[in-house]
């Protein structure tokens, strides 16, 4: 990109402006924050708030350039070596700090040491790394991960693997016995005894689990609106990993709508959401989510206006959302993801964002949007016309209340003035359809009475409520179920 367009771009995880050259510390904090993670570029000479190009004066630059060797020289260990660069736009002169990801992690602060002294990027700011983040990156450099560690607790014949080997099993066609665990690097030997790794562990139904990874969960929301105030429904899904995606998955689909859609001359079922997509990105939630880090659960939340889902752990430093069409692949969990990939809960490797960015093409109305959220890789699939609707919805509604008003005054004066079993049935109703028998129970009748045939005749003429099997009113299962009109009348009377 030129300068021009770099300088639209936001601040963030490999992208930092300064109008001046910062002091010592802010400076080394921002150069080892940048080699612990995916490296990043700093814009010295460029004002961030209002965005402006202000340049530095062209006889300081080679000054600058020595300080800023001198800072990360001085400042920062292991060694970092920087790329730094002039640049000019428009006269002015600009400094590229350039750092590149390193490949001796953990990079920290000289003179407080690795503990109080490591950086990571989150987002556009710099956060003191802990324990569990400097542990890592110490991995990284080993190049091992998490999942491959070993767990010395129990044996792994003394491990509930039942459930699991079933499950592999049935997705596989394979036994999983002691030759497949280590040809999966799920186990390892010492001094003769087989023990786990915590990949085991989690895939596994053993106490162990719940009481090394009480995190390692994926907690389910459907909220009321487009606020988290009020659940409708919630789900915590505490199985272990190999099924959590698929009931993860189900308890959306129980959530969003499926319509009919016209495509051509065909009248066809459709989600509302891209669930291809959205299945895919709650599988990469568990595959690829940082179990390192305690205290912290993969969410998937459903609103009225979208699906999200939030992944403990930043996003891999090779992999780009913004280029989901270029087949990507970069495992956090190297023990797990082979594993989902054998029991093809994941698809081959790097198709994945690729599916979701095409389907997301079928999708004009849902927009994709990712970010890094804290210590939290977070993706949302959001309704573009769900504004649009609400307000059409709220002119209907106030145009149907008028009409309401008008067309049965003498009705709601009546309901105002002394509530009676009209208002009564609608609230019966109002949650879910009853039958006439139902509904007079529910009214406490010891049987239909003449008065509730009466009033439910009314209903349907007032258009209140209607028959859920309008073709055949007789019908041994037919019951009654309130209208939009209903539901407005309902409230006009509460109010």
């Amino acid at each position: 990109m030129t300068i021009k367009e770099i300088i639209k771009q936001p601040e963030g995880r490999r992208l930092e402006f300064k109008e001046v050259l910062p002091e010592n510390a802010e400076l080394a904090n921002t150069i080892i924050a940048f080699a612990n993670d995916a490296g990043g570029e700093l814009y010295i000479g460029v004002r961030n708030n209002p965005r402006e190009i202000i340049g530095l004066p062209e006889e300081e630059l080679m000054k600058i350039e020595e300080q800023v060797s001198n800072i990360i020289f001085d400042r920062c260990y292991p060694a970092i070596m920087p790329d730094i660069t002039f640049l000019t736009e428009e006269e002015k002169h600009i400094i590229r700090v350039t750092i590149f990801r390193g490949s001796t992690p953990p990079y920290y602060l000289k003179d407080k040491g690795k503990l109080k002294g490591t950086y990571i990027r989150v987002g556009s700011s710099n956060r003191l790394a802990d324990e569990e983040i400097i542990a890592e990156l110490e991995r990284r450099k080993r190049n091992i991960s998490f999942d491959s560690e070993l767990i010395m607790d129990k044996a792994v014949s003394e491990l509930n693997l039942e459930f699991f080997k079933q499950e592999y099993q049935d997705k596989t066609g394979e036994a999983l016995d002691i030759q497949t665990l280590r040809k999966l690097e799920l186990i390892k030997s010492i001094n003769g005894t087989e023990y786990p790794t915590n990949a085991l562990i989690l895939f596994s139904d053993d106490d162990l689990r719940r009481s090394l990874f009480p995190f390692a969960k994926v907690e389910c929301a459907r909220f009321k609106g487009i606020k988290t105030e009020e659940f409708i429904d919630q789900k915590s899904i505490l199985t272990n990993i190999a099924t959590q995606a698929e009931e993860a998955y189900n308890f959306v689909l129980r959530h969003i709508n499926k319509g009919a859609v016209v495509e051509g001359v065909y009248t066809i079922s459709r989600w509302e959401y891209p669930v291809k997509a959205i299945r895919e990105a709650i599988r990469n939630a568990i595959v690829h989510r940082d179990y390192s880090l305690t205290g912290k659960d993969v969410k998937v939340a459903i609103y009225d206006d979208m699906v999200e889902i939030t992944s403990p752990g930043l996003l891999p430093p090779s992999i780009d959302y913004a280029a989901m069409e270029s087949r990507q692949s970069d495992a956090r969990n190297k023990i797990i993801a082979p594993v989902f990939k054998r029991m093809g809960i994941i698809d081959q490797w790097g198709n994945g964002l690729k599916l979701m960015a095409d389907e997301l093409k079928e999708y004009p109305q849902i927009e994709f949007r990712w970010k890094e959220t804290g210590l939290s890789f977070q993706v949302q699939f959001v309704k573009l016309d769900y504004v649009a609707e609400q307000e059409l919805q709220q002119e209907l509604q106030q145009e149907l209340q008028q009409e309401l008003q008008q067309e049965l005054q003498q009705e709601l004066q009546q309901e105002l003035s002394n509530q009676t079993m009209y208002s009564d049935v609608l609230s019966k109703i109002m949650e879910t359809p009853l039958s006439r028998k139902e509904i007079s129970e529910g009214l406490g009748q010891k049987q239909v009475s003449g008065q509730l045939n009466k009033i439910l005749s009314k209903l349907v003429e007032d258009k209140l409520i209607e028959h859920t099997i309008p073709d055949n009113k007789n019908h041994p299962e037919q019951k009654f179920r309130i209208t939009k009109r209903g539901r407005i009348f309902l409230k006009l009377v509460t109010k």
